[in-house]
Formats: C-alpha cells, sequence, structure tokens
C-alpha cells in the first residue's frame, strides 16, 4: 500500500509563515517567507526553517546562504555573514587594481570578497584566510568554483611565502567593534557570530594595525590594502595605514554607510 503523503505544515502557506515570522518581530517578513519558501525543500522544512528564524537565527545561517555582490555565498552556523555594504570594498579594490592577478582576502569569514573579486578578475589567483577553521571551510566551498584556496592561521602567518611581494588586491575586513561595545549589537550578530570576527579590541583598531604592518612585504609595487572601518574610526584607521608605509586615504559611501580604508604600496 502506498503511503499516505503527511499534511502539509500551515506554515508552508506563505501568508501564515510571514504572520508567523512577524509576530516575531522579523520586519521584513514577507520578504524573508519568500525566500524561505524559495530554498525548502518540503513543507516541514520550511516550517523548521521559520522556526529557527523566530528563535533569532540570522536568516543567512537560516538559508544556508547570503547575497554578496550578485553571487550566493554559501554561509554556516557560526561563521561571519557578509554585510551587503562591504560591497562597496570590493568596487574600491576593482576600480584601483582592475588588472589585479594575485588577490588576498585576509580575516575571509565565508571567503565572499575573495569569490566577489575572483568573479570579476577572472583568471586572477585567489587565497583567502582566517584564523577560524569554520570560515575557512566555508570560504574554500566558496572559492572552489573560482580556483581559489583556503588557508587557516592567523593573518600573513596562514599565507604561502610564494605570495610575498605579489600580492595585487589585499582585503581584509577585519573585526573593528570596541570591545565594550559588542555587547550592544544585534543579538543576530552578537549571539550567532564568532567573537572574533566581531572584537577589535579597546578601540576596535587592534587587527587593522596588525594587518597594516605587514602589508608594505606583501604587497606587489602599487599593490592595495583595502580595509572596511567606521566614520569614527577611520582618521585613526588611516593613520595605522600610513605610519606602516603606505599611501593612504579613506572612500566613504554615504548611499552605504561605508567608509573604506585604501592603502597602497
Amino acid at each position: 500500500m502506498a503511503a499516505v503523503p503527511a499534511s502539509p505544515s500551515p506554515l508552508a502557506d506563505p501568508s501564515s509563515l510571514a504572520a508567523a515570522l512577524r509576530a516575531a518581530g522579523c520586519v521584513f517578513a514577507e520578504d524573508e517567507a519568500r525566500l524561505i519558501l524559495a530554498t525548502a525543500r518540503t513543507a516541514d522544512q520550511a516550517t523548521a526553517m521559520a522556526e529557527a528564524r523566530a528563535s533569532g537565527l540570522p536568516l543567512e545561517h537560516v538559508l544556508g546562504w547570503a547575497e554578496f555582490h550578485g553571487l550566493r555565498i554559501a554561509v554556516e552556523p557560526g561563521v561571519f555573514v557578509p554585510r551587503r555594504r562591504t560591497e562597496f570594498l570590493v568596487d574600491q579594490a576593482l576600480a584601483r587594481a582592475p588588472e589585479a592577478r594575485v588577490v588576498v582576502d585576509l580575516c575571509c569569514g565565508s571567503g565572499a570578497l575573495g569569490a566577489a573579486l575572483a568573479v570579476s578578475l577572472d583568471g586572477a589567483e585567489v587565497h583567502a584566510a582566517d584564523i577560524d577553521p569554520a570560515a575557512v571551510r566555508c570560504a574554500r566551498c566558496n572559492l572552489a568554483p573560482h580556483g581559489g584556496r583556503g588557508h587557516t592561521g592567523d593573518l600573513y602567518a596562514a599565507l604561502p611565502a610564494g605570495l610575498r611581494g605579489r600580492i595585487d588586491i589585499l582585503t581584509a575586513n577585519v573585526p573593528y567593534v570596541p570591545t565594550a561595545e559588542v555587547p550592544l549589537l544585534p543579538a543576530e550578530a552578537r549571539d550567532h557570530e564568532p567573537a572574533v570576527a566581531l572584537d577589535g579590541g579597546p578601540d576596535g583598531l587592534d587587527v587593522l594595525r596588525r594587518v597594516a604592518a605587514g602589508a608594505a612585504e606583501w604587497l606587489a609595487p602599487g599593490g592595495c590594502l583595502l580595509s572596511e572601518t567606521s566614520a569614527r574610526q577611520a582618521s585613526a584607521a588611516t593613520a595605522a595605514f600610513t605610519q606602516a608605509g603606505l599611501a593612504a586615504h579613506v572612500a566613504v559611501s554615504h548611499e552605504w554607510d561605508a567608509h573604506v580604508v585604501i592603502g597602497v604600496r
């Protein structure tokens, strides 16, 4: 006798699912409901995904992917979710070095920056590195279609020695939230993303200073380092780049409320 299909979950109905998400405080409930239904394979899976989202899990972790620079970037629970404003950093990198052949994405998280640059710089050699093994696992997944490589370790110590002095674009989306302000972050970030991807030390610039200090040794002549920061940190971040021997300036996008420090060897 053929099995009787289970009754579909009420949350598989778009309006019911959206209502449940709205009741849980999701501001964009209708949009999130559509994404969940487009991703789920079954009504039961849609129900489980909606319940996970209602419990506070970031939507991107619920879906298993995040949209970034026109790509679907795979993200795992516990891995930093790429922010849409960071697309501005990618655009600045491409404007600065449109013919780049060697790209490195430090503090790579999911590898979103490296993947986006790999797509735009067809044939470029792309590497990504992070201290978090879960992030590197995710980055390898996102870079594999483009021939990119992921490395686990602390900043430059993770990179193959053969990259020294050859890097045309070095991106470093470092943690830049001051330690005292981490508890003030939205719960989605504070409770579900690794502290190592958020906490930038007392003034938020500890990791940025370390990246800047080593950049000149790894960049090719004319190569550029790009790092995201906040408006109030931009001046100190620029000074760190300058002290490291880089010609530095800040690019600002008012549309994305994004500030990117750019240093050129």
